[in-house]
Order: structure tokens, then C-alpha cells, then sequence
């Protein structure tokens, strides 16, 4: 008998009260000492960016007086399993599979196995994935396919980011900030999002269902447009600082749209057709086309884009303007505000797809309520 796949409960977790975008730098700390060229221009870009994103508020796990951390990735992990725990009605110890996405780890032990020991859970099988944005999504798709082939029952499958700690000001070797290290300080914000999965035998009684996941890698053919400069090996911390080698950067305006934009479309566009190629839907049945781009440009650029693919405009889903950009959680944490605030009918379809610009991987999901 083949097994479908459940989502039996879901849950999300943002820290602290939502920080305006006028007062972002009460939190992440004024940029100061930066080259006198990149000075000028954050400080006029400041006034701009109400007006190039889509995005009011941000939640930052920061005590703005202090400027301390209130929380990390594995606390608000487990706070958003907590929620989902709870809303499926099944205890941690039920869970035999955990699966956690980041954008990147650098502890040891590994993050899946911290969740597993804050949520008291003796033995399950555990895995930690970090690829940026998409990580989410193939956390995803590992649970799903380990609970169809009958490997697991009960899945948890968690995501979140702490990116404010890559964008305080203390972070940074201030002497060789640049544009494109300063300018994500407006995108990311920090959160964490949670989907339990479970094995359901039963011919797909009441209930969303994951039906379909997707991935993918461009990055063969592409350059990096996002990250920082560490080898592949540890560094020692001093130099690393000196050379400026953690900072995060990304490409933007002209050098990204040339590795975004093709002749025959978007990277974006074209790789959810090849998802809807692979996994055909009835587009009419689309309640929610779940994306999450902060620009305003590139948001209507996919948006008029997709609706050649027979997607039409009025199921965009996406909350970054009321939350920031939270990096690979936030696919979970839209999909919980869906399963919370709306109301889903029979046959009604939610798609997913994301575009991360790191190495130009692309993954997807598809789910139905029945």
C-alpha cells in the first residue's frame, strides 16, 4: 500500500517584539568606520530602501538595550517544534526522524542532534543539511521520502536562522565592509519554522498532504553570487577577521540580474516549470503560490512571469513584509500563517518554490488538502 505523507502540525517561532525598518540599526548598531566610499553610499541608500522592498518589520533575537543575544538557532528550533508538537497532539518521544535546514553550520555536534537532546528525545535518526535558502525545502524532502519508503512515521522537519548575527556592527572588520555586506542588513531577519510529517495509510482522509518536493542545482554553470570567503578548512580566527573572510556578501542590481535573467526567462521561472513539468497539478485548484522575494522589482517581475504558467496573481502567499526576510525557515513559517489564519477547502493546492543566489540551487514542494 502506498503511504501518503500528512502535515500534521506546524509551528514558527520569531523572537522579540517586530523592529521597523527605521529602527533597525537600534538593534544591529550604527555602521561606523566603514571606507569613506561605502559610508556615503549606506547612508543614502538608507532613505531608499522603504521604497525598493517590501518589507515594515523585521524580529531580531537582540536585547536592543543590552545587545546581547536572547536566544540561537537551536532554541528557536525547538520552540517552533513545541507548536507543532502541540498542534499535532503527539509527544517529542513519538518522533523517529528529525531533519533540520540551514543557511550554514559551523558546530559540532551537529544542530539535528541538539534539537533531539532539548526536546528529550532518547533515539531517532536525525540529519543536518545547510544550503542556504533551499535547505528547508530539501530538509523537507528527505523526511518525505523517508516516510513514504516506510522508513520513518513521524518526521520532524525544522528550519531557522540567526542572521542578525552576521549583520551586527560588531561583527564586521569595519575597515573592509562593502556595499554588498552592508546591503543585506535590510533583507534578513532572524526565526525559525517547523512541519511535522507523518506516515497515513488511510486513502488520504481530511487533512493537507505533501504530494510533491523538488530540487535542483544551477550551480555547475553559474558563479557564486552569495557568501563569504572561508576555505574549506578552519581558519585561524584572527586572520580571518583581518582579512575580512566572514563577512556575508551578495551580489545586487546589474551583476545579479545578469545571473538571474536568461533569454528565455528567469532562473526562477524556468525552474518551477520544470517542477510543474515533472509534477503535473490542475492549476485551477492553486489557492496559494507560496514565494518570498524582499525586492519589490523582482517580486513582479516572477509574478507577471508565472502567470504564463497559468498561476494567477491573486494566490501570491507571502508575509516578509510583516516579517523580514528569515532566510530557509521562512518557507515553514508562511506555511504555518496559512494553516492558522486561512481557511482551505477540498482539492485546494499550495505550491512552493524558491531561487537562492548562493550557488543558484532551486527546490519546491507541492501539498493538497484533501
Amino acid at each position: 500500500m502506498e503511504i501518503k505523507v500528512k502535515i500534521s502540525g506546524t509551528g514558527h517561532y520569531l523572537p522579540g517584539k517586530p523592529v521597523p525598518l527605521a529602527a533597525l540599526d537600534d538593534y544591529l548598531g550604527p555602521v561606523m568606520g566603514a571606507p569613506t566610499r561605502v559610508q556615503r553610499w549606506y547612508e543614502r541608500i538608507k532613505t531608499l530602501m522603504p521604497e525598493l522592498l517590501d518589507i515594515t518589520h523585521y524580529y531580531f533575537a537582540i536585547n536592543p538595550i543590552t545587545g546581547e543575544f536572547t536566544e540561537d538557532n537551536i532554541s528557536m528550533s525547538v520552540k517552533a517544534a513545541l507548536r507543532a508538537l502541540k498542534e499535532a497532539g503527539i509527544s517529542a518521544d513519538e518522533i523517529d526522524f528529525i531533519a533540520y535546514g540551514s543557511a550554514h553550520q559551523d558546530q559540532m555536534p551537529t544542530a539535528s542532534v541538539r534539537i533531539q537532546e532539548s526536546l528529550g528525545i532518547e533515539r531517532c535518526a536525525e540529519v543536518s543539511i545547510h544550503a542556504n535558502c533551499t535547505s528547508a525545502y530539501k530538509a523537507l524532502m528527505i523526511a518525505y521520502d523517508g516516510i513514504r519508503l516506510g522508513r520513518y512515521k513521524k518526521a520532524l522537519v525544522l528550519s531557522s536562522s540567526m542572521s542578525s548575527s552576521e549583520l551586527r556592527s560588531s561583527y564586521y572588520n569595519m575597515s573592509l565592509a562593502t556595499k554588498e555586506s552592508l546591503f543585506l542588513r535590510y533583507f534578513l531577519s532572524d526565526g525559525a519554522g517547523a512541519v511535522l510529517l507523518e506516515a497515513d495509510t488511510n486513502n488520504h482522509k481530511n487533512g493537507l498532504y505533501l504530494e510533491h518536493c523538488y530540487n535542483e542545482s544551477l550551480g555547475g554553470t553559474k558563479p557564486s553570487a552569495m557568501g563569504n570567503k572561508r576555505p574549506a578548512y578552519f581558519m585561524n580566527p584572527k586572520e580571518e577577521y583581518e582579512k575580512g573572510f566572514h563577512h556575508l556578501n551578495q551580489m545586487f542590481n546589474d551583476n545579479l540580474s545578469k545571473l538571474f535573467n536568461e533569454d528565455d526567462g528567469t532562473v526562477f521561472y524556468k525552474g518551477l516549470k520544470r517542477m510543474m513539468t515533472l509534477y503535473p497539478i490542475n492549476l485551477k485548484d492553486i489557492r496559494f503560490f507560496q514565494v518570498n522575494f524582499p525586492s519589490k522589482h523582482i517580486a513582479d517581475m516572477i509574478i507577471e512571469e508565472c502567470q504564463g504558467l497559468g498561476i494567477p496573481q491573486e494566490t501570491l502567499y507571502t508575509k516578509i513584509s510583516t516579517m523580514g526576510y528569515a532566510g530557509p525557515p521562512m518557507v515553514f513559517l508562511c506555511l504555518d500563517k496559512i494553516l492558522r489564519e486561512e481557511k482551505l477547502y477540498k482539492n485546494d493546492i499550495i505550491i512552493s518554490f524558491v531561487t537562492e543566489v548562493s550557488k543558484f540551487m532551486q527546490a519546491g514542494y507541492i501539498c493538497k488538502f484533501y
